[in-house]
């Protein structure tokens, strides 16, 4: 009987090793940053696993690391970011399938949409408008989301 139980167990183990291994999920990193870089902010710009991708905060910033003083330039930036990180996995605005976006000035949220909806010719994805106080460098926007491959 302790045999059997033994080769139960091990029965069992291999079972469950075996279904750990075939369901792991490959990675690739969009924009990646490493702890070796001690220079960089610590996280990537994006992970991509099987057919999702999860994209991390994304400022607006213009291209000398400066907040537009302009709203809406700010959001058609934040929003060109996104749509380039989901370029670079292989994906467009429209394979989105939530967006949470961070808002520093709630009296803002017009302005974001009427640029938002210009992104995407399918469905719109779910989404959060959050009011979110200061945000990093005096932004007003910040967008992270989570898109899957159509």
């Amino acid at each position: 009987m302790t045999h059997l139980k033994h080769f139960l167990l091990a029965a069992l183990a291999l079972t469950i090793f075996t279904s750990m291994s075939a369901t792991s999920q490959e990675r690739t990193h969009i924009n990646p940053n490493h702890p070796s870089q001690p220079d960089v902010s610590p996280f990537s710009g994006a992970v991509l696993t099987d057919n999702t991708l999860y994209i991390s905060g994304t400022l607006g910033l213009d291209e000398n690391r400066q907040v537009p003083s302009d709203p809406a330039v700010e959001a058609r930036n934040v929003l060109n970011g996104i749509k380039g990180q989901l370029e670079d996995a292989g994906m467009t605005m429209d394979d989105l399938t939530y967006v949470q976006i961070f808002c520093s000035d709630l009296s803002l949220y017009e302005v974001f949409n009427e640029v938002y909806r210009t992104f995407f010719t399918e469905e719109f994805p779910a989404r959060a408008f959050i009011g979110a106080g200061s945000l990093l460098f005096g932004a007003h926007f910040e967008i992270q989301a989570i898109a899957v491959k159509r």
